[in-house]
């Protein structure tokens, strides 16, 4: 049953999931090959859901912490100065004890979630610099492999300091993990906090872009206007006899 929920997170959003819970004590149904509806349908229609979904977004951006043991991403999509979460989560490294095959699932995984979500940009935390030399040597290729998977299907790569995201989200580079994922939690209204709080930091960093590469008052519901960027032009123009030369 466990593999069977997890062959469909790594195609459809949580949403799009099928729920398991009166199945806790049997076999997963999807799993019993007397079902006549074959599984692969299943999928297809769990796919056509994401895909409709998608479309409807002026732009995706993906965020992602890079990790050797745990990593962390999350999918935003922005539409009518409204941001929604469309997917979050973790990639499982621990149970590789080969770096080099931890760094191919990486690959695979951050190139599955680029072709699900056709992300317009992909926004990355920057390792943080330790005393550990052999642990941030790992950690900034687990980074450079998920940057490659995201070159390879052209997309823009922005790398931010973690001070940098706490500050954007928080208002304060010194905060901790539960800060930054409580705070994304009021900012997206999902209901369930991720078990591993790699996954928030994974979303902090598409937020923390989001909010760097946005008018300000995108996404708020106070009615704040854009401000015009030809306002200062206006005004000079309106008023040349009060400017200076």
């Amino acid at each position: 049953m466990q593999g069977c929920q997890e062959g469909f997170k790594r195609i459809v959003p949580v949403k799009f999931l099928v729920k398991y819970k009166r199945y806790e004590k049997r076999n997963c149904p999807f799993d019993d090959t007397k079902n006549k509806l074959p599984l692969t349908i299943l999928y297809y229609l769990c796919f056509v859901l994401q895909r409709l979904e998608i479309d409807e977004f002026d732009k995706i951006v993906i965020g992602i912490d890079p990790g050797t043991n745990i990593m962390g991403y999350g999918v935003v999509g922005l539409k009518a100065k409204q941001f929604n979460l469309l997917s979050i989560g973790i990639i499982r490294l621990d149970k590789y004890d080969d770096h080099a095959l931890k760094l191919k699932h990486i690959f695979e995984r951050v190139t599955g979630l680029i072709e699900s979500f056709k992300p317009d940009e992909l926004a990355i935390e920057a390792p943080f610099y330790g005393k550990n030399v052999q642990s941030m040597l790992k950690l900034g290729r687990a980074q450079g492999v998920a940057i490659a998977a995201a070159l390879m299907r052209e997309i823009p790569i922005f790398e931010y300091q973690p001070r940098k995201i706490k500050l954007s989200i928080t208002g304060s580079g010194n905060s901790t993990k539960e800060q930054v994922a409580d705070m994304l939690q009021r900012l997206l209204n999902f209901e369930e906090m991720p078990s591993h709080l790699d996954a928030t930091d994974g979303l902090a960093a598409a937020m923390c872009h989001i909010f760097q590469h946005t008018p300000r008052g995108f996404g708020a519901k106070s009615g704040v206007k854009k401000k015009n960027a030809s306002s200062w032009s206006k005004f000079v123009a309106e008023n040349k006899d009060r400017i200076k030369s």
